[in-house]
């Protein structure tokens, strides 16, 4: 476990702690939806987990906060923070969250292209260099570490059938400020869950503004 994810479970230990219980159920329901958690495969269940704690701590606003718990652990006042961690504070809020394309990976660097800014970068010494898929699009959170980058844990791979639709969906995001990419990954998250339940579907049905499936 590296620095940051040591801070990040610190803030979560409070904000996702006894004392926020009803707001951390809340937000479960807002990012699970229908969606049945199943303990019994615990690989699935860890990421979704993780998934869903990424988007809590970096994404989500509270409700008695108006900010996320990123954005609110220096008003926590059962929270102290020594001077290298308020620095780390102010890197983790300047992480990177998108959708991105799998270019290579040589020894333990990840070679990736940031499919809504359209750069290339290289994530030095990754820790994670297993399931990657030139066909695949993933969703990631980039910590920036000096002239590094760094993977959180909540990665979101999406099937090689919805590639089209995602394509699709990033060009009328490039043409409108206004549309709101968290949203738009909030979907996409809600529609992997969806062709992981409905395994007889077609990606091309779920992946779809036709609203079929309430997506």
């Amino acid at each position: 476990m590296n620095d940051y994810e040591k801070l990040i479970e610190k803030i979560l230990a409070h904000f996702a702690g006894p004392i926020l219980n009803d707001e951390l159920q809340m937000a479960k329901k807002e990012f699970f939806e229908s969606t049945t958690l199943n303990e019994e495969n615990p690989e699935q269940y860890d990421l979704r987990m993780s998934q869903f704690y990424d988007w809590y701590f970096f994404s989500r606003e509270l409700k008695g906060y108006g900010r996320t718990p990123l954005e609110s652990c220096h008003l926590a006042r059962e929270l102290r923070f020594s001077d290298d961690e308020s620095k780390k504070i102010q890197t983790l809020k300047n992480h990177i969250h998108s959708l991105f394309e799998f270019i290579k990976i040589k020894g333990t660097d990840v070679y990736i292209k940031d499919l809504l800014s359209g750069k290339k970068m290289i994530v030095k010494q990754s820790p994670y260099v297993f399931g990657f898929n030139p066909e695949e699009i993933f969703e990631a959170r980039l910590i920036p570490d000096g002239d590094n980058f760094l993977f959180t844990k909540g990665f979101c791979f999406h099937p090689e059938n919805a590639k089209k639709f995602i394509h699709d969906e990033i060009k009328k995001h490039k043409k409108d400020p206004d549309l709101d990419p968290e949203v738009f990954m909030l979907r996409l998250i809600r529609m992997k869950y969806k062709y992981e339940q409905y395994k007889h579907v077609k990606p091309e049905v779920i992946y779809s503004n036709e609203g079929k499936l309430n997506l």
